[in-house]
């Protein structure tokens, strides 16, 4: 008998063959909301890209609704958006996905958290994912979320996506050194 996959097993050179298949970069089209384009690129801690990574975002619609069944909120549901990615890094370390803008969610205490993006990092060498979130640089809302609140401010930076041309964004992982991506502990 052949041994079962566990949720803790690290991804290789391989994941494209598996992940292929299921990869989703863009959920901008036929959504109601502000179309963004986001990118970047993932680099280890020696700075080097990392060809085989996956990224899995899940985000609220423009009007800050899940397509959840446990979000029971009166909010509009947008028939035109799931609000999920996956999209995997190319051969530079670099990856490129469509959505909306999401609008704002409740957060802890019932405080309003800034609109974002949900990111799970898959990579090799990892034994357990990541978690991280992709804020966008500038919004007002950036100042009140309680999840930044809680990131030392030198280091807020590394969760905020750059705008890169009309409705496009950047935002790079940094994996360790001076610049890592600040990382959840969910």
């Amino acid at each position: 008998m052949m041994p079962a996959a566990t949720p803790s097993q690290t991804v290789g050179p391989f994941v494209h063959l598996g992940f292929d298949p299921m990869v989703v970069t863009d959920i901008a089209t036929g959504a109601a909301g502000e179309p963004v384009a986001v990118g970047g690129r993932v680099l280890d801690g020696a700075g080097q890209p990392v060809p085989d990574a996956v990224l899995e975002l899940w985000q609220a619609n423009a009007a800050g609704r899940y397509a959840h069944p446990e979000d029971r909120r009166n909010l509009p549901l947008d028939p035109g958006f799931h609000g999920f990615l996956r999209v995997p890094t190319d051969a530079d370390g670099g990856y490129r996905f469509r959505t909306v803008r999401p609008g704002p969610v409740p957060g802890p205490g019932g405080r309003v958290q800034a609109p974002h993006l949900l990111v799970c990092l898959f990579m090799r060498g990892l034994l357990r994912h990541l978690y991280t979130r992709i804020y966008f640089a500038g919004d007002p809302a950036n100042v009140a979320d309680p999840i930044l609140a809680l990131v030392a401010p030198e280091r807020r930076g590394t969760l905020l996506a750059r705008p890169d041309g009309p409705d496009a964004w950047r935002w790079d992982i940094v994996m360790q050194g001076r610049d890592e991506t600040v990382f959840l502990d969910i």
